[in-house]
């Protein structure tokens, strides 16, 4: 049975360590200040999730792009839009670590990829 093209197969995988006892600080910071930047320069997010087991304290959240060039144009956006400086300086005391992913889609047989 053929598979049909994921609907946006780049993801952006990101993982912020928050310091500890802060999490609730950093998601009102990242929800009042981050999310409007978000949505008018990255679009919608596939979601946002935050630990539970493992390395404690973290705060995941995905986004997903056509490609590459979609990717570096969105985040170039993101970047130089004016409030978002605003809450770098807010959020900067509260996040220990961040890394970022950029992860393919793979359609596997009798499993349904989220499509964003």
């Amino acid at each position: 049975m053929p598979h049909e093209p994921l609907a946006k197969p780049l993801v952006d995988h990101r993982i912020y360590t928050i310091r500890l006892r802060k999490m609730g600080e950093f998601l009102e910071v990242f929800n009042r200040m981050a999310m409007p930047v978000l949505m008018d320069t990255l679009a919608h997010p596939v979601g946002f999730y935050v630990s539970q087991v493992g390395p404690l304290n973290q705060f995941v959240h995905l986004w997903a792009y056509e490609d590459l060039a979609d990717y570096e144009r969105r985040c170039q956006a993101r970047d130089s839009h004016p409030a978002f400086p605003a809450y770098l300086a807010a959020s900067e005391h509260l996040i220990v670590a961040q890394e970022t992913r950029l992860v393919r889609a793979t359609p596997m047989p009798g499993c349904r990829t989220h499509q964003p």
